[in-house]
């Protein structure tokens, strides 16, 4: 691969779910005991420190087929706290690679948050914020789940505002949470709107784990109006192909979305090229039932030592 190697303006937006990256203590105040030493996953130090040096590989090699540096953003999701997300960047996988990260606390009852990781020599930080996402449970009572995060900087000298969600999983069925997603994705166009108020022609990056794909109602008719383009649903078009399976079936939930206006050629802009799921051969599960699916770190009580239930996303951006 090294042979489309191209000059330095190339640069690659990431996203990542990394599967309960947990640290080894417990937080009286969130549901993460099974994570702990005494807990039924016997979640350890030694275990930990395998799954952070595993990730860590991964995103260091993401986009580096094209582009001379690893990414220059990569959201991530399933991160317990401020602690693991340094554990990352302080690893020597990426220490070379002057990440910083954007993290806040959310409300999510298993203790689970969003962050975001920046090269500091590719992206300047302004600022950034959260958004709750307003749900009810059957009995009317808040159902807290995980915060939208709002990153605003510069991407090679480019305004742009980067949009991190994890939407409600479809544990109790993708028809009877489809309106938790909904709600997020208009929680999502509210904040666009509010952006675009201030600026019109301001630039979007929505990334995420949608628990839907790119053909589902949150997303289609909610979430990508007509001027956004999501790259992800075309790779759908593909047989077999995804970022995580469930009952043997493909489903395509990691996905990055952005503005029309990065189709655009324009001289000194970036313009986008195309999307990748990064499914390399040494991420799958090579053996038995699952044969093809995402190494992940546990199946069921079982640890496995592999990198997580999901695939990686990452799309292209060329300097013009």
């Amino acid at each position: 691969m090294s042979s489309k190697k191209t000059t330095n303006t190339i640069f690659t937006v990431a996203f990542y779910n990394v599967e309960n990256l947990f640290d080894t203590k417990d937080n009286p105040d969130t549901f993460d005991d099974d994570f702990t030493p005494d807990g039924k996953k016997h979640w350890n130090y030694k275990r930990y420190k395998n799954k952070i040096k595993k990730l860590t590989s991964v995103i260091s090699q993401l986009g580096t087929d094209r582009s001379l540096y690893p990414p220059a953003l990569v959201g991530l999701v399933e991160v317990e706290n401020a602690q693991v997300v340094e554990d990352l960047v302080r690893h020597k996988n990426l220490k070379k690679h002057h990440y910083g990260f954007v993290h806040y606390d959310s409300p999510d009852e298993r203790g689970i948050d969003v962050a975001l990781l920046y090269n500091k020599q590719l992206f300047e930080y302004l600022s950034s914020k959260t958004f709750p996402i307003f749900l009810e449970d059957d009995e009317g009572e808040r159902d807290y789940t995980r915060d939208i995060l709002l990153v605003k900087g510069n991407l090679k000298g480019e305004l742009v505002h980067v949009l991190v969600n994890h939407w409600s999983s479809r544990r109790e069925g993708a028809a009877e949470t489809e309106p938790k997603r909904i709600i997020a994705a208009e929680t999502v166009r509210k904040i666009i709107t509010d952006i675009q108020k201030e600026n019109s022609e301001a630039k979007c990056i929505i990334m995420g784990d949608f628990n839907d794909d790119p053909t589902s109602k949150s997303i289609k008719q909610h979430l990508v109006a007509e001027d956004f383009y999501n790259p992800m649903e075309s790779l759908l078009d593909r047989n077999e192909i995804g970022t995580l399976t469930y009952d043997k079936k493909w489903n395509l939930f990691d996905q990055i979305i952005f503005n029309k206006s990065f189709l655009e050629k324009s001289a000194g802009k970036l313009q986008f090229t195309h999307a990748e799921i990064y499914n390399k051969d040494w991420l799958k599960i090579f053996k038995g039932k699952l044969k093809g699916s995402p190494f992940r770190t546990y199946i069921g009580p079982w640890y496995q030592g592999g990198f997580s239930d999901h695939f990686p996303v990452y799309v292209y951006f060329e300097k013009g």
